[in-house]
């Protein structure tokens, strides 16, 4: 996925259909010259609908798409005609996609499951028809009702990736490697900062058939929350995962002090992430043997003191304790649904 196709925010205004008028009219044939109200009523106006779709994966779809404008539903008839009602505008999201109004920020509705439909903006009503107005003292009403108007507002959709697991780490922390190496994703990956821009999926097949979602989310830095680096726009796409994979390479210069700084960045941003299971990950670990990797542990546990934090050692060049990375995710994940 090219950066410049991963578009996770848009704006348009939108505009639901006004309702068709309600219509004023008498039933008259070559028998009956003055029959008694037959006014049909008016249709709805288009709705504006938002559905889910798995098959996408961006909001690129809607980049250029600046208004959504329903249409009007129509006037009633004669012989108590209801008018049509108006075709709905039904756009194509994302699982993920959150719908806010731009104004107050109130978030409206989320999209999380395929085929899953909600009405953004709804389409006016349409008006009543003479012929429903007639009493026994007020036999010939020669008033209908307007069709209802229909609404209009500045939307926001924003997409928030579904994952399993999030991949939470500095740049060049190995998080692309990972994901490449596990799944069928192809991160581009160097020996740069920032070498991810945008969120990656990939599928983690594991033991009888079973798979979870991957997310490599670009590189945090000590500060992300204030907007440093790459900021926070894409620190929102770890509020969807149930587990949080935090990577630190075994040769980092303080292990403890990046997970504390990765830790702070993600609280500083949204404290209920600090709710989430964490698995601490030490990647290239065929660099160091295992007493050394024993010792490691021992450090960070008597210096993080996190009950329920997990510590896994792997390599993703090698695969050397991939298998007990998966199921520790796994697990992880089974905690997070209980």
């Amino acid at each position: 996925m090219a950066s410049s196709n991963f578009i996770d925010y848009v704006k348009i205004y939108c505009r639901s259909g006004n309702g068709g008028a309600g219509s004023v009219h008498f039933y008259r044939d070559k028998t009956t010259p003055k029959g008694g109200p037959d006014g049909g009523d008016g249709g709805r106006g288009g709705h504006i609908i938002l559905k889910g779709n798995k098959q996408l994966w961006t909001l690129l779809h809607l980049k250029y798409k600046k208004h959504l404008l329903a249409s009007n539903g129509a006037s009633g008839s004669g012989a108590n005609k209801t008018g049509a009602d108006a075709e709905d505008i039904i756009v194509e999201v994302p699982l993920g996609t959150v719908a806010k109004d731009f104004e107050t920020g109130e978030v409206d509705f989320e999209i999380t499951e395929e085929g899953q439909t909600e009405i953004l903006l709804k389409g006016g009503r349409g008006g009543l028809g003479n012929s429903n107005f007639a009493t026994p003292t007020r036999q010939a009403p020669k008033f209908a009702q307007p069709g209802e108007e229909g609404e209009e507002s500045i939307k926001v959709l924003e997409l928030k990736v579904l994952a399993d697991v999030g991949l939470v780490g500095f740049p060049n922390a190995g998080k692309s490697t990972l994901l490449s190496s596990i799944t069928a994703a192809k991160p581009k990956v160097a020996d740069y900062p920032f070498t991810t821009l945008v969120p990656n999926l990939g599928i983690v097949s594991y033991r009888d058939h079973r798979s979870f979602i991957m997310a490599d989310i670009p590189g945090i830095i000590e500060g992300a929350h204030e907007g440093k680096g790459l900021g926070d726009r894409f620190l929102k796409h770890i509020e969807r995962n149930a587990t949080l994979l935090f990577l630190v390479p075994i040769d980092s210069d303080n292990i403890v002090n990046e997970y504390k700084v990765l830790l702070n960045e993600l609280s500083q941003y949204n404290p209920d992430l600090l709710d989430k299971n964490r698995i601490l990950g030490i990647s290239k670990s065929d660099l160091a043997d295992e007493e050394l990797r024993s010792l490691i542990k021992s450090e960070i546990a008597e210096s993080i003191k996190e009950s329920n934090l997990k510590i896994a050692f792997f390599s993703s060049v090698s695969q050397k304790g991939i298998t007990e990375l998966k199921d520790m995710v796994w697990n992880s994940i089974g905690e997070s649904d209980e």
